[in-house]
């Protein structure tokens, strides 16, 4: 089983995951990011490091965040590795804990 960013991370975009991440899975795209299936190692370790609580073992994926599960993997493709801590967006504070986000997705 693999770990799982939800749309919990558009526009917040922490980066505190990463830098608990062994394998670094995490790859970073304009305003979210995504874990690389094919890399995370199921640590869980990433999982409370996340202020905004967008990530998710895929077994506990919310239903309305499904989709999130096959959009991690694509993405995790196309999206460069990021393997050390950045700031957080500005307004990141303002955006977390809004719902449907998923529009705001920059690719």
């Amino acid at each position: 089983m693999t770990y799982v960013v939800t749309e919990n991370c558009i526009k917040c975009k922490y980066t505190d995951c990463v830098d608990v991440c062994p394998v670094d899975c995490f790859r970073e795209g304009p305003n979210c990011l995504v874990i690389d299936p094919e890399e995370c190692i199921d640590c869980t370790l990433c999982v409370p490091e996340c202020p905004a609580e967008a990530i998710f073992a895929e077994d506990d994926v919310p239903d309305d965040q499904r989709g999130m599960i096959a959009l991690n993997a694509e993405l995790a493709r196309q999206w460069p590795a990021i393997i050390e801590r950045k700031e957080p967006p500005p307004d990141a504070d303002e955006w977390r804990g809004r719902k449907d986000k998923c529009a705001l997705l920059e690719r």
